[in-house]
């Protein structure tokens, strides 16, 4: 049985697998749900929340395993699945990309939002007087994140979402090779009813490198709260 190692995105913590975990877990899988830093179970403070801190963190998580783990990354923690991975190949089985960003070298979350013409949601989010955080009203995460869930686990997820997301984990560029990165197998959640990354932006990303298996989910941008059950068949 497989170790998973599961990050969740922008806004979010651990709690964004929290109905996908308990499937891995019946099926005699281990799991580890990290809390990045800023986030409901890492409180830190803006400054010091960086792609490298995220990196850190996840490689941290897979130090702690023996042998290799399986990195599962959601949204913008496809950056920071990528970062880890650089940095400790020889710790990951494989990668796993929940409608999430998988970019080329050099490029950064941000950019690609921006070339994402089909999403509105970069449009609809506020940036503080600095640049060095964004935040999103209620209305905003129902209409683009949560559209497709259920009330009950809406209402039970947006206490624990963060006020404020750093920027500098979406406009860092990431650093990864082909030798070592590219070397990993990776598989792509591809969400068909996604507003906050379109379908046709994970089309782009899942064409930047080898994607050993794409799966579709008729689901919004959280299919670990829509369709937790589909997304953990996937990722075994």
């Amino acid at each position: 049985m497989s170790h998973y190692i599961l990050v969740h995105g922008a806004w979010e913590g651990s709690w964004a697998w929290e109905y996908t975990a308990p499937y891995l877990m019946k099926n005699g899988h281990t799991v580890t749900a990290v809390d990045l830093p800023g986030s409901h179970g890492n409180p830190q403070e803006i400054s010091k929340v960086t792609l490298a801190s995220y990196a850190d963190t996840v490689v941290k998580a897979l130090r702690q395993v023996d042998g290799k783990a399986i990195l599962a990354g959601h949204s913008l923690a496809g950056t920071v699945i990528s970062e880890a991975a650089e940095l400790v190949p020889e710790k990951v089985e494989k990668l796993i990309y929940v409608t999430a960003f998988l970019l080329k070298p050099g490029e950064n979350a941000l950019a690609a939002m921006q070339r994402d013409t089909a999403s509105k949601f970069l449009s609809a989010i506020a940036f503080s007087e600095d640049q060095s955080y964004a935040s999103a009203s209620e209305e905003t995460v129902r209409n683009f994140a949560f559209h497709d869930v259920a009330e009950n686990r809406v209402q039970h997820s947006l206490p624990l979402m963060a006020a404020q997301q750093a920027t500098a984990p979406f406009t860092t560029g990431i650093t990864v090779t082909g030798e070592k990165f590219g070397a990993i197998p990776k598989i792509y959640l591809r969400t068909t009813l996604d507003k906050m990354i379109s379908p046709a932006a994970q089309d782009q990303m899942i064409s930047n490198w080898t994607v050993d298996q794409v799966f579709d989910l008729d689901a919004g941008h959280f299919p670990t709260l829509s369709v937790p059950e589909q997304v953990a068949r996937f990722m075994m």
